[in-house]
């Protein structure tokens, strides 16, 4: 049986010696998503736009919600909504679809040339994807709406990157643990739905009372919801020293993530 090096430099040489095939899986992944489709790719801008709307009727007309410091503006509040869906989304998407990518992939399991490793890279890279094509749309609304947005919108991918790094490894820790224990995928799908409402998207962590805010940060979706809106809409810069914290973590995360799925790798082809 062929060695799988755990440590966190295989995980970072097998990026870039399969850097051609896993981009060119991420294209195959998102031109396949929409295939024989009428709209074809706009389905990625118009579905997070028109979700944003249902989203921003039933909180902010039907409830009544609003932004702590801001205005009654729907506009404000779609907005500051939408920033916070961009990093769900991309959660979601690759966390959900994490349980079955070695199960749907299983004809690639018994060659032994095929780096397995890269699977949840790929989706990872197509979320990013449709994750940009969001971004654009947010965009082009503040901008219609009001006007350039801040500087600070530069900092994005300082919040992006340990959250990517975050979700990776807990993708590979899912599609590997899913492959022996099927029932994990219905239960990310639960988990992934409690989390939308248990993370500050529809409301600020400041409207918590201070018990909750604190058990609500150990969310691992808190932070990078926080900061995408703060440099996003608010205009205001990461907090460094908890965004050094968070990279810190995500990286162990990354590699904890990566050393389980090369640890149980060996089984795949028995189970598959």
């Amino acid at each position: 049986m062929q060695p799988f090096s755990l440590s966190p430099a295989a995980m970072v040489k097998s990026l870039g010696a399969n850097r051609n095939l896993i981009r060119a899986l991420i294209r195959r992944e998102i031109v396949g998503r929409y295939k024989g489709s009428m709209l074809g790719i706009f389905w990625s801008f118009f579905t997070p736009v028109f979700m944003l709307l249902v989203y921003t009727f039933v909180f902010s007309v039907v409830f009544k919600a609003r932004w702590s410091g801001g205005s009654d503006s729907k506009s404000e509040f779609a907005l500051v909504l939408f920033a916070g869906l961009l990093i769900f989304n991309l959660f979601s998407e690759c966390v959900n679809r994490a349980p079955g990518l070695i199960l749907a992939n299983s004809n690639y399991v018994k060659k032994i040339v095929f780096p397995l490793e890269i699977l949840p890279i790929v989706s990872l890279g197509a979320a990013l994807f449709h994750m940009a094509v969001s971004l654009l749309a947010w965009l082009i609304f503040y901008t219609v709406l009001f006007g350039l947005p801040s500087l600070t919108i530069f900092l994005l991918p300082l919040v992006l990157l340990p959250f990517a790094l975050l979700t990776l490894g807990i993708s590979w820790f899912l599609a590997s643990l899913s492959v022996y224990l099927r029932d994990i995928g219905q239960l990310v799908g639960i988990i992934t739905t409690a989390m939308l409402f248990l993370s500050p998207i529809f409301y600020p962590l400041s409207a918590l009372p201070e018990s909750y805010t604190v058990v609500l940060q150990m969310n691992p979706l808190t932070f990078p919801v926080e900061m995408a809106r703060n440099v996003l809409f608010w205009g205001k810069a990461p907090q460094f020293g908890s965004l050094i914290s968070y990279t810190a973590a995500s990286l162990l995360v990354a590699w904890g993530g990566f050393a389980w799925f090369q640890k149980t790798r060996k089984g795949f082809a028995d189970v598959v």
